[in-house]
């Protein structure tokens, strides 16, 4: 069997992905409103226990796997001569595989050299996911997230002029109501700036354990409510120029369910946020956490 330590994440599209732990844990570890980590050492796994994995996976689901996932927060801190034996040893194992992605932290792809990243691209990781969380230098400082916007943005600029492609993951929210306007218009030059394949908005939802709760109880923070992600969302779309980035904001957490293709089908997306928000159709808060 397969050997997964503490509960597992990955992105909504790789629901039907191997998913395959990497690392355990993550190595930063210390943003305030992410709890997913919080009860993992982090370590980088052995090669062998990594290919004893992918060899099991091998024997039990031959043929039926198409994309792989390699997990944890990120895998891309291992070193690249580690990381190349491994995506060959994946792909011995399932040479039918059309797609190998992984999360990437923008320290992590900024510590790689263009060079290796090509490599790394040649070898078959074809999509990296990459949280920037906000394009607001406050908030980010604020939410401890270990990164200046400049490094998202260069990271993101790094991937694409090496061939991988990115998704970007934002957080409607992050901000609070005290930074809304320059969280989303921050976040929308980030974005104008990086041009992801793919960006995807979630909607901050927190434990009651995570850090940033000090803020919220201490009066410093205040949460969105429906209304005002509308918003705030009105004003990344209004600012972003993006041409050909897929977009989506349908994932659990969101109070709107919306998508498209920047910039083409911004116009609509302003049309159906207006709409919602007259008709006040937002998804139910117990049916967030679906």
């Amino acid at each position: 069997m397969l050997r997964y330590e503490g509960a597992v994440y990955r992105p909504p599209s790789e629901a039907r992905s191997l998913i395959v732990q990497l690392t355990i844990g993550c190595a930063h570890n210390q943003c305030t409103f992410c709890t997913m980590y919080r009860d993992k050492r982090f370590r980088i796994r052995s090669l062998d226990e990594i290919r004893a994995d992918f060899r099991e996976a091998g024997i039990l689901y031959g043929g039926h796997v198409r994309r792989i996932f390699l997990a944890d927060g990120d895998a891309l801190v291992m070193r690249t001569p580690d990381l190349l034996e491994i995506l060959e040893f994946a792909k011995s194992c399932f040479p039918d595989v059309e797609r190998i992605s992984s999360y990437g932290t923008p320290a992590d792809i900024n510590r790689k050299s263009e060079e290796e990243l090509v490599r790394l691209r040649r070898a078959g990781l074809e999509l990296i996911y990459l949280g920037a969380e906000s394009g607001d230098a406050v908030t980010l400082e604020n939410v401890r997230k270990g990164v200046r916007r400049e490094e998202i943005i260069a990271a993101g600029c790094r991937l694409r002029r090496c061939g991988i492609k990115s998704s970007v993951t934002l957080i409607s929210g992050l901000g609070g109501r005290e930074r809304l306007g320059e969280h989303a218009v921050g976040s929308a030059d980030l974005i104008s700036q990086m041009k992801p394949d793919y960006v995807g908005f979630l909607t901050l939802m927190l434990e009651s354990d995570a850090l940033i709760m000090d803020e919220i109880r201490a009066g410093r923070l205040t949460l969105l409510k429906a209304e005002d992600v509308v918003e705030e969302m009105r004003l990344f779309l209004q600012n972003v120029d993006s041409e050909g980035t897929v977009f989506r904001s349908n994932h659990a957490s969101n109070y709107i369910v919306l998508k498209g293709t920047l910039n083409r089908d911004i116009p609509q997306m302003l049309r159906y946020l207006d709409e919602i928000r007259e008709q006040g159709r937002f998804r139910p808060e117990r049916a967030r956490r679906l």
